[in-house]
């Protein structure tokens, strides 16, 4: 199953049933797991590992250093891949740094286009959607089912909420709340990311509940705080709502808004 072009160091542990393509470079303190198929021309830098079912095209770089002025080890630094992702051609994922915790995670059933980088220290959830030349700065994160639009651009240590979606070419500057849509250079917020919710199984009452939510915070004039409280309302008796709240008020950066 490796091609006999493949450079693998003695020290990676490479399960029995991966496929390597040509011309590969696997480094040492490299773990790829059970059904994962990689491409021609992939070079992959640990400490990293990389979980079951996951597919990476032709040309990426895995696990390389930081592009961060200030690293200058690899004592703390590592990247972790979940399972069942797919991984499109050029893209580039790199390890963590110390002053980031150490590490860069990648969750499940993600599906990363051509030419997406995710740098130091970013954690992406799980079934989520990057289309082509989608770039995150350090320190970002990003929940779980959200879609980012092409050539998305997301700032250092912005959060973009469960459920959010970005169209395309937006630059995001601030925390996105969950299930927001928002678009433009810097983005703004638009609407209630409805089809998202829709294809999820949300009901429509759930996602009625949200749009008010949404006109509360962005379209009554309210002071944050004063959305909030309104908000609070509806969240007692719908979850997403709750979801919402929480992650407003937890957000160090602001939100877009």
């Amino acid at each position: 199953m490796i091609d006999p072009t493949a450079i693998v160091d003695d020290n990676a542990k490479i399960a029995a049933d991966v496929e390597l393509g040509p011309w590969c470079v696997i480094g040492p303190d490299v773990e790829i797991a059970e059904g994962c198929w990689v491409g021609s021309h992939v070079v992959i830098k640990g400490p990293t590992r990389i979980g079951s079912g996951t597919k990476i095209y032709h040309f990426c770089s895995i696990g390389e250093d930081p592009q961060d002025k200030k690293f200058d080890d690899t004592t703390n630094s590592a990247l972790e891949i979940g399972e069942n992702n797919v991984i499109r051609e050029y893209c580039s994922i790199n390890r963590g740094t110390s002053n980031g915790g150490g590490k860069t995670t990648l969750g499940d059933n993600n599906w990363i286009m051509a030419y997406c980088h995710i740098a130091h220290d970013c954690h992406v959830g799980d079934n989520t959607v990057f289309a082509n030349n989608t770039t995150l700065a350090g320190h970002v994160e990003i929940h779980d089912h959200v879609v980012l639009g092409g050539f998305t651009g997301v700032h250092q240590f912005c959060r973009m909420g469960v459920g959010s979606f970005s169209a395309i070419a937006a630059i995001i500057v601030k925390d996105v709340p969950p299930f927001v849509l928002v678009e433009g250079n810097t983005a703004r917020a638009r609407t209630i990311n409805k089809e998202g919710l829709k294809r999820r199984g949300v009901s429509k009452d759930t996602i009625a509940t949200l749009k008010r939510s949404y006109k509360i915070l962005y379209r009554q004039g309210l002071t944050l705080q004063e959305a909030l409280c309104e908000m609070n309302r509806e969240a007692q008796n719908v979850t997403e709502v709750a979801e919402m709240v929480k992650f407003i008020e937890e957000s160090t950066r602001g939100i877009i808004r």
